[in-house]
């Protein structure tokens, strides 16, 4: 089973190494894909391998993607390959985890109309705006979309992603 971590330099450090790790615990192959293949770097100095660039990602290949935030959702959501990425994991209804300003790039794909989620409290008007029904709690989750706020939710939001993982195995 593999699944996509789709970043892109000023990434929020914590928000995209806690999911890798614990998804390479669980023995998935985890792939990283930003707008190029090579370095990708975090806001507090991480540096993370994205070792797939978005145009070669084929989402049927992968079982989960994680959206992780910082700034780098603000220059993925330019991505046409980003956008689509996400949208075919939504309308394939696999297990999408957004953090931070991850949902940023759900908004931009057009899948959150309807939808529960919480995200940034920056982000939050934005995705009301979307059609969603936003929630300030450390975790949301819909149907197999997660979402949360920020890095101190991380333990919600990997318990969820684990819950979502789980019922796909």
């Amino acid at each position: 089973m593999k699944a996509l971590i789709v970043s892109a330099d000023r990434f929020e450090d914590t928000e995209l190494l806690v999911p890798l790790y614990r998804l390479q615990e669980e023995g998935l192959q985890v792939d990283v894909a930003s707008i190029s293949r090579g370095a990708i770097h975090g806001k507090h100095g991480y540096e993370v391998d994205a070792n797939i660039a978005l145009r070669d990602v084929s989402p049927g290949d992968y079982a989960l993607l994680v959206l992780p935030g910082g700034q780098a959702p603000a220059t993925l959501r330019k991505e046409p390959a980003a956008i689509a990425v996400a949208r075919a994991f939504m309308d394939a209804n696999k297990p999408v985890a957004a953090i931070c300003h991850g949902p940023q790039i759900l908004i931009t794909a057009g899948v959150m109309r309807g939808r529960r989620a919480t995200c940034f409290h920056t982000v939050a008007g934005e995705l009301q705006t979307a059609g969603a029904h936003y929630a300030d709690l450390p975790v949301v989750v819909d149907g197999r979309l997660v979402t949360s706020r920020q890095p101190s939710d991380l333990p919600a939001f990997m318990r969820e992603l684990m819950d979502q993982l789980k019922s796909i195995r």
